[in-house]
C-alpha cells in the first residue's frame, strides 16, 4: 500500500473522532433530564415517602420516645405488684380476723360463765354439780375460742404492757415488784397475736 493511500485512510477516521464529543454531550443531558425527573418525584411524593432530611435526629428522638415508654411500663408493673400485694394482705386479714367482732361479744358470755364459776361457792351436792358442769362448758367453751386462735392474755405478775393491759389504779405493795400487774379484773385476749380486749388490770407501785 502507497503512503497516500494510508494517508487518505487515516483521515478518513477524523469524522468519528470529531463526533465524540457530541456523544458525550448527549449523555450528560440525559443524566440532566433523569435528575430533573428524580426531583419533580420527590417533591411531589408524600412526606412519609421522603428521605428524612436529619436521620440522626430522627432517630434520637426514637430512642428518647422508646426509653419514655420503658419507664411507663416499669412504673405500671410496679403499680400493679403493689396492688397484688395490697390485696393479698387485705384477703388474709379478712381471713384471719372474720371472726373478731363474733369473738368479742362471745367473751361477755365467757365472763359471765366465769363470773357463776366463782359464785358457786359450797360444799352441797348441788352447787358441786352446778360447778362441775359450768367448768366443763368453760373449757369446752375456750377450746372452741383456741380453734380460732383466740388466746387469753396472761397478765397477773406480769410487767404491765400498755399495747395489752389497761390499768384501773395503781396500789402500794411490799411483795410485787413496782409496775408489774397484782390484780386482774377482767381477762383481756388476743386474736392471731392482735389485741381482742385488753386485760384490765392493778398495777402495783412503790411505797414512798
Amino acid at each position: 500500500m502507497s503512503e497516500d493511500q494510508s494517508l487518505q485512510e487515516d483521515q478518513s477516521l477524523d469524522p468519528v473522532i470529531e463526533t465524540e464529543p457530541e456523544l458525550l454531550l448527549a449523555d450528560e443531558n440525559v443524566l440532566e433530564a433523569d435528575d430533573e425527573e428524580e426531583l419533580q418525584w420527590l417533591d411531589a411524593a408524600p412526606e412519609d415517602q421522603r428521605p428524612p432530611e436529619n436521620l440522626s435526629a430522627q432517630l434520637a428522638g426514637a430512642f428518647l420516645k422508646a426509653e419514655e415508654y420503658r419507664d411507663q411500663s416499669l412504673r405500671t408493673l410496679a403499680e400493679m405488684e403493689n396492688l397484688r400485694r395490697r390485696t393479698e394482705k387485705e384477703i388474709g386479714d379478712v381471713r384471719k380476723y372474720a371472726v373478731e367482732k363474733f369473738a368479742r361479744e362471745m367473751l361477755v358470755v365467757l365472763d359471765s360463765l366465769e363470773l357463776g364459776i366463782q359464785a358457786a361457792a359450797g360444799d352441797s351436792p348441788d352447787v358441786s354439780k352446778l360447778r362441775e358442769g359450768s367448768e366443763l362448758t368453760l373449757r369446752q367453751f375456750l377450746a372452741v375460742l383456741e380453734k380460732f386462735n383466740v388466746q387469753p392474755i396472761e397478765a397477773l405478775g406480769a410487767k404491765f404492757d400498755p399495747t395489752l393491759h389497761q390499768a384501773m389504779t395503781m396500789v402500794e405493795s411490799d411483795e410485787a415488784e413496782p409496775n408489774t400487774v397484782v390484780k386482774v379484773f377482767q381477762k383481756g385476749y388476743t386474736i392471731n397475736d392482735r389485741l381482742l380486749r385488753p386485760a384490765m388490770v392493778v398495777i402495783a407501785k412503790q411505797k414512798p
